[in-house]
């Protein structure tokens, strides 16, 4: 069974070896397309992005050693190689692992022998069996049998089937996309008319929508469309970018034409389907839409009745978790209007208010792909955490008897907390200090340039907070003024500021203060800091927020972002919905409305009652607080007066950074804590670390495992202070053993003689390496290449120091004793 190609023992040959001489060929023989179909060591996830300070690596990525695919980007079988010395079957729980990440339905493990095939779409009576080199199935009866398992009509596989856009540049979806647009397309292939797609900011969601409107659009199923979303800039950028292809059978439904420019510098007219009297040219396929532009209160606003019921087959509408009843009704009548049509809601944060939800219209998600999922598959930025608590915050503020206000009037006697500053409180003192504690911030992290947002109360403090900001940080702002500059909905010259701040390629302007504008839908991928100076009661908010830091920007080295919370917002990560799957409040039977009726008692995510008062986890669309407010003030009679008081002082009663785990947990324990959990979970005992270090003969290996898993030992290493082996930190940090240095364990060896049996040069040689691994903390003793570097060098060639050891078995051997020697204490 081992005897190969031409007399070839198979035991004696590579991994990639057996993949090339032995499963290819296979596959070839069974029909598959090496060009088309087979693809070799496919990486399908970035690495996770491990943060150690200011020292920032990878983690390995994941891949698989075949992906085999019906057409491009539509995978149907996994296969995993090993080499011949492990069993056929060797590879079969890595792969079931990889096929369900990658949603791949036929999953096979192999060593050159044969194979071993797992199905797992349930079909099958036996789902593992075991098959001879020349029995691969080919390509279309894997297709027939995942028809059959999925209930796919031949007019449905057609669709299925349907090509993705290629521009010829070698772009290709990445896995959670293709997972994405292949369950939509199936669902809707299937007679599915509502659908509903989970994907954490940052992810692609608009070039996951084009695909499955490109598809369904080219397979002649879906004719007219209709794309819907909230601002302006995400059309715009959408119709220069993702949706390019589509050019010349698209428009915008807008009065107004405009220039944009695409980050390759170049730019396009957007066109339109409106003249100035708004009167709707039908000859397009594709349309893009704001909600606002084409419905409103008004009936003269309700542009969509212009197109009949029936005038679009699909309907996408991207974040579609808006959070009020009023707000919500402006893309449920649209589609309630399109009944018709399949309509699919693509959403990051599908958890809604107390009002509504997107899950009792779309249905369950058809996929989902979390931030957790992102962070921990290297796609999306890993996060710092900083909790700055003020002590009028934690404490309180209770005005002195006969405290006058900034207009000379007495302050209210009460006592005063969070819910109260810059609402209806002003301490003008703790803005200044919340300005001091950023501009600290960014001065020690040696990036006072780095792009960061500053969410405050309403406009008016984003305003106090813009003109706090530019005082702390004078020599900035007199190098150009737009280096701190306020972007609210009343501020023009902030507004056309928007671009340049979310354009990676301009530096100005660097720090942004704003309430709301930029907390949903803006990609500002170079934001490195985010901050939290207002309270943020809904979940759904808090993750739009977190989501303007999380993309990756591997050109200007955005990596990771930290997020200043001073108002105890973060408190949202303790929530076990934080990066859970989606939940619905509200659960109406089959004739109930779909808003709850105007009597029921509202309560929160935790049943606990509401205040008549909106809180701040509702969308508020009229502003009883902010006098600023463009859509009209406050209804009940003029604004809220706010009451200044100055000469109050604040300062910092505690200040604790907390980092996240892949779990998306805070880690508040010391460093030491945290990795002898880690290590525990690598291994069960000392003894079980021993029977693995003693039977790895490349004891790098296991650190670098370590690293991989985010555990670097080199950090704890430097806060212990000591210069320890590796084996000696894990030994001390995880199971309390006493810690030997490098230099100590050189000594014992040197004291025990161990190379008398040497000839003069090999000890020479043993010695010189054991004054290396003393001095350097060199694990690999065995590597050749040490040899040529001093003192080596200057004790012969690399062919003369190994034939001092009888040849490279008997060096690597003398090699293999010494490092036994170096650790027999403790093993």
């Amino acid at each position: 069974m081992h005897q190969g190609c031409g007399g070839l023992d198979k035991r004696f040959l590579s991994e990639r070896d057996i993949c090339t001489k032995f499963i290819t060929p296979a596959l070839r023989a069974a029909g598959w397309d090496e060009m088309t179909q087979i693809r070799e060591e496919v990486s399908f996830t970035k690495g996770r992005i491990i943060v150690r300070g200011r020292l920032v690596s990878r983690g390995k990525g994941k891949r698989a050693d075949y992906i085999l695919s019906v057409k491009p980007n539509i995978p149907l079988a996994i296969i995993e190689a090993k080499e011949n010395t492990q069993a056929v079957g060797a590879g079969l729980q890595q792969a079931l692992d990889y096929a369900e990440t990658l949603d791949i339905p036929f999953v096979f493990s192999s060593n050159g022998d044969g194979f071993v095939f797992h199905d797992r779409t349930g079909a099958s009576p036996t789902p593992e069996v075991t098959l001879t080199l020349d029995e691969f199935p080919s390509p279309a009866e894997l297709w027939a049998r995942y028809q059959t398992a999925k209930g796919l009509s031949d007019e449905a596989a057609a669709v299925a089937l349907q090509d993705y856009f290629d521009d010829g540049s070698g772009k290709t979806p990445r896995y959670y996309q293709v997972n994405a647009v292949n369950t939509a397309i199936e669902a809707i292939a299937k007679g599915q008319d509502r659908v509903l797609l989970v994907m954490a900011t940052g992810t692609g969601k608009t070039y996951t929508a084009f695909q499955i409107i490109w598809r369904l659009w080219k397979a002649g199923q879906k004719k007219r469309i209709l794309f819907l979303a909230d601002r302006n800039v995400l059309i715009d950028q959408t119709m220069v970018n993702d949706f390019r292809p589509f050019a010349g059978n698209m428009a915008k439904l807008s009065t107004q034409s405009k220039t944009i420019e695409r980050a390759d510098g170049t730019s396009n007219d957007l066109t339109i389907a409106l003249d100035k009297k708004r009167r709707i040219d039908t000859s397009y396929e594709i349309y893009l839409g704001l909600y606002q532009a084409i419905t409103g209160p008004d009936e003269s606003q309700k542009l969509y009745r212009e197109f009949s019921p029936d005038f679009f087959d699909l309907i996408v509408i991207d974040e579609c978790h808006r959070g009020s009843a009023a707000d919500d009704s402006a893309w449920r009548e649209i589609l309630a209007h399109f009944s018709t049509a399949t309509q699919i809601g693509l959403t990051a944060t599908p958890k809604e208010t107390e009002y509504a939800s997107n899950i009792d219209y779309f249905g369950k998600p058809v996929y989902s792909y979390s931030l957790k999922q992102g962070i921990r598959d290297g796609f999306l930025a890993p996060y710092k955490v900083i909790k700055v608590h003020i002590d009028r915050d934690v404490q309180g503020y209770r005005p002195v008897q006969g405290q006058l206000d900034r207009d000379g009037e007495e302050v209210e006697d009460r006592i005063y907390n969070t819910k109260d500053f810059d609402r209806t409180l002003v301490l003008e003192d703790r803005t200044k200090l919340v300005a001091q504690k950023i501009t600290e911030f960014l001065k020690q992290s040696g990036d006072r340039m780095a792009k960061t947002i500053v969410f405050c109360v309403d406009q008016e403090h984003a305003a106090r907070m813009r003109q706090a900001l530019i005082n702390e940080n004078a020599d900035l702002v007199a190098q150009n003024h737009r280096y701190v500059m306020r972007i609210t909905g009343n501020d023009k010259e902030g507004l056309d500021q928007l671009g340049n701040f979310i354009d990676p390629e301009a530096p100005h302007p660097v720090i942004v203060t704003t309430s709301r504008l930029l907390s949903t839908g803006v990609d500002a991928q170079t934001c490195r800091l985010i901050v939290l100076d207002r309270e943020v009661g809904s979940m759904t908010e808090f993750k739009q927020i977190v989501g303007r830091g999380s993309r990756v920007h591997e050109d200007t080295q955005k990596l990771f972002f930290t997020v200043m919370d001073f108002r105890g917002s973060t408190s949202h990560f303790a929530d076990p919905e934080f990066d859970g799957e989606p939940v619905q409040i509200y659960q109406p039977g089959p004739d109930d409305p779909i808003t709850p009726p105007d009597d029921a008692p509202q309560t929160d995510n935790e049943g606990a009652p509401l205040s008549p008062e909106p809180d701040d986890d509702e969308t508020v669309l009229i502003d009883p607080i902010d006098p600023l407010d463009p859509l009209g003030g406050n209804t009940g009679g003029g604004p809220i007066r706010k009451v200044y008081v100055d000469g109050v002082g604040a300062v910092i009663v505690a200040e604790r950074v907390e980092y996240l785990d892949e779990n998306g947990k805070l880690v508040t324990e010391s460093l030491r804590d945290y990795t002898r959990k880690a290590l525990k979970r690598q291994f069960a005992s000392l003894d079980d670390f021993l029977k693995r270090w003693n039977s790895e003969g490349r004891k790098q290996a296991v650190f670098e495992e370590l690293a991989a898993e985010g555990l670097p030992l080199d950090v704890i290493a430097a806060e212990l202070g000591k210069d320890l082996d590796p084996f000696d930190l894990i030994c001390h940090i995880a199971f309390d053993a006493k810690p030997l240095t490098r230099r100590e364990r050189a000594e014992s060896v040197k004291k025990r003689d161990v190379f008398t049996k040497y000839g003069p040069q090999a000890k020479a040689v043993l010695e010189a390496l054991l004054e290396k691994y003393a001095d350097e903390g060199v694990m690999n003793l065995d590597d050749l290449g040490v040899l040529k570097i001093a003192p080596f060098s200057g004790m012969g060639s690399v062919v003369e120091l190994v034939r001092a050891f009888g040849g490279k078995p008997g060096f690597e051997q003398a090699v293999h004793d010494l490092q036994s020697a170096i650790y027999e204490e403790s093993a």
